[in-house]
């Protein structure tokens, strides 16, 4: 996908692996100025400036907890403090702890409502008031798990559906001050996860999509990065679905 971003300054969280590497990879390939948080890896973290610095890009890595408000909003001003401006944010990181209700347990809830809700507030929080003065775009990862549920992931679903109302709400905020905000919202993804699934889950997955596979990580980053460009510039407060027809 052809996007120039030349001189657009970009914040992903969650990086270094899967949707969230594609997403930074496909910035980066549009000219932009590339951010992204990490968590655990620098060695990982340390590679990827590598790669995107042999290419021409302009990158920096940040690593902490999203989940930590102190946290989310140095690395915004990291990155307002390096490049002076934050044009787009990209709210991507998160996590699994998958079990029935009846064995989930209150740090399993807790877990990954702060990473996957907590942590899109944070960011989107440090984020306000300089995007309000120079305008932008937020794009908000969610999952189709949010919109259909699914059994054994209630406390995924839950934040995954929160950040749905939470972009709406916010985009009706923002609008007035040219600070677009949307969702992309998508299905199963070829990635490290899906690679551990065993041949019948694969197989029941596939059942279930008109398309009769599963996205590249790739395909997820072309919708953020179309939501990311002036071709999207009159669309706020909208959940894009790059789910391969499993929910329509």
């Amino acid at each position: 996908m052809h996007v120039d971003l030349n001189n657009k300054t970009v914040l992903v969280t969650g990086g270094t692996r899967g949707i969230g590497r594609a997403i930074v990879e496909a910035f980066a390939e549009a000219g932009a100025r590339v951010a992204f948080t990490y968590r655990s890896s620098t060695d990982e973290a340390e590679a990827l400036v590598d790669a995107l610095e042999e290419q021409g890009t302009d990158a920096l890595s940040l690593q902490g907890d999203v989940a930590d408000f102190e946290i989310a909003q140095s690395h915004v001003d990291a990155v307002l403090d390096h490049w002076d401006t934050l044009d787009v944010l990209v709210n991507n990181a998160g996590i699994t702890r998958d079990g029935l209700m009846l064995r989930l347990t209150e740090e399993d809830w807790d877990a990954v409502v702060d990473t996957n809700l907590k942590g899109v507030f944070n960011f989107s929080k440090a984020a306000y008031r300089p995007m309000m003065r120079s305008g932008g775009s937020i794009i908000n990862i969610s999952s189709v798990v949010g919109t259909t549920g699914n059994a054994g992931q209630t406390n995924y679903a839950a934040s995954k559906a929160g950040i749905v109302g939470f972009s709406k709400s916010l985009a009706k905020e923002l609008g007035s001050r040219d600070v677009n905000v949307n969702v992309v919202a998508p299905g199963y993804v070829q990635t490290d996860m899906t690679d551990e699934l065993d041949e019948d889950t694969r197989e029941t997955i596939l059942d279930a999509v008109p398309l009769d596979r599963l996205a590249s990580p790739s395909e997820i980053a072309d919708a953020v990065l179309f939501l990311a460009s002036p071709a999207a510039n009159y669309v706020t407060g909208h959940v894009l679905h790059v789910n391969g027809g499993l929910s329509m």
